[in-house]
């Protein structure tokens, strides 16, 4: 009996791995040649992967800034696709950076669109230089001192590892090459695949889903291309099934990009469909024109004696293809653009995301809340996996949660004092409401703290853990700085269930009483700094005014605590309050204090150099519809 809750799928798994290891292991023992077929295969994707590592390590983040910096313009966004993707070999990697920065809002879905051409077009670079390296060529030789340079260089510290690792991905590459090319060269007397060629569309519509299974399955368009350029140099595939296999490739491609958007924002989800709508739309009119284009290919090459070089002439059909979509999509990115904002339109947020119980409701009305009922708990709103694939965009994701969490302790505080949200919104109190007891059935804060922080806190947590990217010193520093910010926001709200204890035990009281008109003034204290520090988000102020405007919130902070202290003593001695009383206030006063200075901390982080990424977080509770409600 499987244990409870439990996927049954997940007790096949390792079943359906070893038998699948077990077939694999039998076609070994039984063919030499696709022995060496897949070694050679398993060696280049490998050598890809260290390639990409080695690269992004290297780039330290630059990759990631230059983005930022080069999607000016659509031509700009164009020129950096190319030039990314024909540094890093992977297209795959560039639209990944792509969707986590479109889905941040760290660049413009039409910038990410232009990007995503300029990406097609740098990834037939890879393909022409495996072409000119033509089948008679063996790379093994060059590769075997690669190896040695870059085990050396992972010895020589952080940079010369990411070094060593981009060279002993491009050993790994070349030893796959050539592998690969004996592994087809000792197939090609057992299995021909010309021999089940289709003539006509059907032929070409068959290959082409060989060359799209083949890229899903590796995750790698160059590894299905690398394949098929060694087929076409073994003699075991035609030209036109070369080129339909091509095709395949660059349809397959996508899938890597859609992975990457599922489930995450809404913008890196409309990118990821305006790359399938590129490469499918492409790969269809290049099918339609198949004939034609491999005449015009060969017409092309025979001029310079490579009539007869099927390599040079895929190479330079997988660079006419792509550059042919990207002319009929270039007028057309604008419309395309706006035509996925409406194709799939950011989701409608009622003004009020969470209501709870009404504090006007009878007794009857009122039924209880149920904090286990997942449905009912608050969870981050801007954090998505997608955002993970560099530190900048994680930064911006993280960020825009940490001033989510803001709004909500805000909220939370307010209520906590037994006051409506929409007094945040006020510049001055309201002196009745400040003096009226709470509702009978207002809610607590530490429930409201369970329903509506605690998730987000957690969230936040589980996010920042998740990050993989080396960081350096810089983003190490901001990730701390993250951390504290929602620390204290959350110590902000735990401070404020301490408070609410005894304040709603005292508001409760008769009207004429020294320790209930206390805790009038320590709510309308805490009131007035949760307005200011909503009003100090909305200021556009020079720093230095911004600075001053904080420091006078201390010291008004400040100065109330010090009076408060005074008054207290005062009230002692003249025996208006007794010293339980006394203990209750001074306790309570801390409770304020410590919130007000959570608050302010929070703030401080929107300070200084590197702190630009943090300026959203001044704008706390900067909408006027409310996040929670009582209703």
């Amino acid at each position: 009996m499987s244990a409870p809750g439990r996927d049954p799928r997940q007790q096949w798994r390792p079943f359906i791995w070893a038998v699948a290891l077990a077939l694999l292991t039998l076609s070994f023992w039984l063919s030499d040649g696709w022995l060496a077929l897949c070694a050679g295969l398993a060696l280049f994707l490998f050598g890809m992967q260290c390639l990409e590592d080695g690269l992004r390590d290297l780039a330290g983040g630059q990759l990631e800034r230059l983005l930022t910096l080069s999607t000016a313009t659509p031509f700009k966004s164009l020129m950096f696709g190319v030039t990314a993707t024909m540094l890093v070999q992977s297209s795959s990697l560039v639209s990944l950076l792509t969707v986590a920065f479109v889905s941040t809002g760290l660049i413009q879905l039409a910038a990410g669109i232009s990007i995503l051409f300029g990406a097609n077009l740098g990834t037939t670079s890879g393909i022409w230089l495996l072409a000119m390296a033509g089948q008679n060529v063996s790379l093994g030789p060059l590769a075997l001192p690669l190896l040695v340079f870059g085990v050396l260089g992972s010895f020589a510290g952080p940079r010369g590892r990411a070094v060593g690792r981009v060279v002993l991905g491009v050993a790994f590459l070349f030893l796959g090459i050539d592998q690969m090319k004996g592994g087809f060269d000792a197939l090609t007397g057992d299995f021909e695949p010309s021999r089940y060629v289709l003539p006509g569309m059907l032929g070409a519509l068959l290959f082409t889903g060989i060359g799209l299974l083949a890229t899903v399955v590796l995750q790698s368009s160059h590894a299905t291309l690398m394949l098929t350029l060694a087929a076409l140099g073994a003699g075991q595939l035609g030209l036109e099934q070369g080129l339909a296999i091509a095709i395949g490739s660059n349809m397959g491609s996508t899938v890597t990009a859609v992975l990457g958007a599922l489930g995450g924002a809404r913008a890196g989800q409309r990118l990821a469909l305006a790359h399938v709508l590129f490469n499918f739309i492409t790969g269809i009119l290049a099918l339609i024109l198949l004939v034609p284009m491999s005449l015009l290919v060969q017409m092309a090459t025979a001029p310079f004696g490579l009539g007869d070089n099927v390599l040079i002439q895929l190479a330079l059909f997988h660079t006419l293809f792509n550059a042919t979509g990207v002319l009929l999509f270039w007028p057309w990115q604008g419309w395309l653009a706006e035509r996925l904002q409406r194709w799939l339109p950011d989701a409608q947020e009622p003004a009020v995301l969470i209501r709870e119980l009404s504090v006007h409701a009878t007794p009857a009305a009122v039924a209880p809340v149920q904090i286990t009922d997942l449905e009912a708990v608050t969870h981050a709103r801007y954090l998505d996996d997608s955002a993970l694939a560099t530190a900048d965009s994680a930064a911006c994701a993280v960020v825009k949660e940490l001033q989510h969490l803001g709004r909500l302790s805000l909220e939370v505080i307010c209520h906590a004092l037994y006051l409506p949200v929409h007094q945040l919104n006020r510049s001055s109190a309201d002196e009745a409401l400040l003096s009226a007891r709470p509702e009978p059935h207002a809610l607590e804060a530490e429930l409201l703290y369970q329903r509506h922080i605690k998730g987000v806190y957690g969230d936040l947590l589980g996010f920042m853990g998740r990050l993989e990217v080396v960081l350096d010193e810089a983003h190490q520093q901001f990730w701390v700085r993250c951390q504290v910010a929602a620390l204290q926001l959350v110590d902000a709200v735990k401070d404020a269930k301490h408070l609410q204890k005894n304040l709603g035990r005292y508001l409760r009281t008769e009207q004429e009483d020294v320790a209930r008109d206390a805790y009038v003034q320590l709510r309308r204290h805490l009131l007035g700094v949760l307005q200011q520090v909503r009003e100090l988000g909305r200021m556009e102020l020079p720093e230095q005014a911004w600075s001053e405007r904080l420091e006078l919130l201390d010291q008004e902070a400040g100065t109330f605590d010090s009076q408060f202290r005074q008054w207290l003593f005062t009230q002692v001695r003249e025996r208006h309050l007794n010293g339980l009383q006394a203990s209750s206030l001074m306790n309570d006063l801390g409770y304020v204090s410590r919130i007000t200075q959570s608050l302010r901390n929070v703030l401080m982080l929107s300070q200084g150099e590197g702190s630009e990424l943090f300026r959203p977080l001044r704008q706390m509770l900067a909408e006027d519809e409310a996040l929670i409600e009582l209703r």
